[in-house]
């Protein structure tokens, strides 16, 4: 009977290091992220994918400066800053536009969203 509380001392230690490792790997990504600015003079549209087929979300004020998280192929958009079918995930669920994002690139500046 010793021995299973030794064991579940150690599962009960195993994943707390575990949790603790996950919660440090977020504080990396989110200290990694880089806020980029919305083209002047737009207020954009935040959908729910990378589309404008996707559900209107909210609608980002004049000057806003967004995260991105990952970034997704889908709908080209011409915008501002080309023509592009970049889409920015800049929060759980929303989507705006790379041709809306100066993001100094034509490409993709953050990891392929899942």
């Amino acid at each position: 009977m010793a021995v299973e509380g030794v064991e579940e001392v150690a599962e009960t230690a195993e994943t707390a290091e575990t949790a603790g490792a996950e919660a440090g790997e977020a504080a990396t990504l989110a200290a990694s992220v880089v806020n980029y600015p919305i083209a002047p003079g737009y207020r954009v549209n935040v959908r729910s994918g990378p589309g404008t087929q996707y559900s209107l979300v909210r609608v980002l004020p004049y000057n806003a400066t967004v995260p991105v998280y990952c970034q997704k192929p889908g709908e080209r958009v011409s915008g501002p800053y080309g023509s592009s079918n970049i889409w920015d995930n800049i929060a759980n669920g929303e989507f705006v536009s790379d041709a809306y994002v100066k993001t100094g690139s034509d490409g993709y500046i953050a990891p392929r969203c899942n």
